[in-house]
């Protein structure tokens, strides 16, 4: 049996017994404590009338790099737990330290899983979408969406450049990491508290969708500033233009592809057709995002919507349910694992500057996003405040920009704890205000029939 390059490298010494071993509990060590700890938070919240998202983040938190130190990941540059490496050591009989890199090198194949649950999500928020209503809310998702890009963005270069003298690029691509909303935990949110269906929740996922699309052109233009690059506007508009074809493409495909789809699933004999069938969809979808240069978090959500309108939509959401309750767990915990809440310490004074700075962020990301959620025309009786509150969550996108900002080099330590407190704030506060918010009022028309999606 061969070994991975990784394992060759740190088992010199080591037999292959020894090296598979030490993997294996490493791997199915960090699935247990992950889902130990979601569970038990989640549990505790669900009773206290809180997301049960939230107590995966707290999860997260607890067993990560503030806390425990059991699931590290290796770019926070934070060591995992000693007792840890000592424990897999002494069961595959070897030095702590070929541990470690084992640890750190197979790190990713967790994260392969976890994107497996976030696809997973979005395809089921997009299966779960009606695409009518969608549609319908189109205008308004769309200005909701441009208000919830523009306004952080602007307000927050503008306000560390003028009010802390931050340097011109960093200010931007700080105003940048403000300017995404995340997707997966908002639609995470609405799913469990059976607000998809709802006007509201149209507007926000159709918004988020949208915010995707502006953030990856953001992105390419933030990178292209970082690097030193020219800005050229031939490779901007090639960009938005892939992004506007593909997701008219999934819509256009929700009309003439469910049916051949369905026509399919009718003559699979074989058990598990529509899980399989539905996730040849999915990759495809993510695949094809990706070729031309979108994030396949888009993709998995067109390829919900493609199916939406498929005859087999009840079985399909019944098939994909359980993946998510297992990989999106990981996903979210993950966020939670990677943030260091040591920069809220005041007694430290390094860590002062960060917080004022973060203080500021954290109003201007809140309040740029709720502003968003009044940015619209609607005869229809709307919660605006709904709206801007689900607009807030920056999530997994907020970490993306700054660990590319940390990457790179662009960031003071003040300015990179202050982008880490702003995603740590809208991305907890979220699910507690939509809470307070929707409290003692029910999803809509449509919430019976909305099923909750597990997390």
């Amino acid at each position: 049996m061969s070994l991975p390059p990784y394992l060759l490298e740190v088992g010199l010494e080591a037999s292959a017994h020894q090296l598979e071993v030490a993997e294996t509990l490493i791997g199915v060590g960090r699935f247990l404590v992950i889902f130990v700890a979601a569970r038990l938070l989640a549990e505790l919240l669900v009773r206290l009338q809180l997301p049960t998202i939230l107590g995966e983040l707290v999860a997260g938190v607890l067993i990560g790099v503030s806390g425990l130190h059991l699931i590290v990941p290796p770019e926070t540059q934070a060591a995992v737990s000693g007792a840890v490496l000592e424990l897999v050591g002494s069961l595959a009989d070897l030095p702590a330290a070929s541990v470690r890199d084992i640890y750190v090198e197979s790190f990713p194949s967790l994260e392969a899983v976890a994107n497996l649950g976030l696809y997973a999500l979005l395809f089921l928020t997009g299966l779960e979408s009606e695409l009518d209503e969608l549609v319908a809310v189109g205008g308004q998702a769309t200005t909701v969406a441009v208000a919830g890009v523009a306004l952080p963005f602007a307000l927050g270069t503008l306000g560390l450049m003028l009010l802390f003298h931050v340097d011109p690029i960093p200010a931007i691509f700080a105003g940048a990491s403000m300017t995404a909303t995340s997707i997966g935990i908002t639609a995470s949110v609405f799913g469990e508290l059976k607000m998809l269906r709802s006007r509201e929740g149209q507007i926000v996922i159709g918004a988020a969708v949208l915010d995707d699309i502006l953030g990856i052109v953001i992105l390419a233009v933030v990178v292209s500033l970082a690097g030193g690059g020219s800005l050229e506007l031939g490779p901007i508009l090639k960009l938005v233009t892939a992004a506007v074809v593909f997701v008219v493409a999934a819509i256009g495909l929700s009309r003439s592809a469910a049916p051949a789809f369905d026509a399919l699933i009718d003559r699979l004999k074989a058990p598990g057709e529509v899980i399989v069938a539905s996730f040849v969809v999915l990759s495809l979808s993510c695949f094809a995002a990706t070729a031309i240069g979108l994030e396949a978090a888009l993709g998995a959500f067109a390829a919900g919507l493609i199916l939406s309108t498929s005859k087999h939509t009840h079985a399909i959401q019944e098939s994909v349910k359980p993946v998510v309750a297992l990989f999106a767990t990981i996903f979210f915990v993950l966020i939670g694992t990677g943030m260091d809440l040591s920069v809220l310490d005041p007694t430290n004074p390094a860590n002062r500057p960060g917080l004022v700075i973060a203080a500021f962020l954290l109003v201007v990301a809140i309040a740029g996003k709720v502003a968003a959620g009044w940015a619209f025309l609607s005869k229809q009786p709307t919660n605006r405040l709904v709206v801007g509150l689900g607009m807030m969550p920056r999530g997994e996108v907020g970490l993306i920009f700054l660990g590319l900002g940390t990457q790179a080099k662009l960031l003071s330590p003040p300015l990179e704890a202050a982008i880490l407190l702003m995603v740590i704030g809208t991305t907890f506060l979220a699910p507690l205000l939509l809470r307070l918010v929707l409290a003692g009022k029910d999803g809509g028309p449509d919430a019976d029939a909305l099923a909750e999606i597990p997390t």
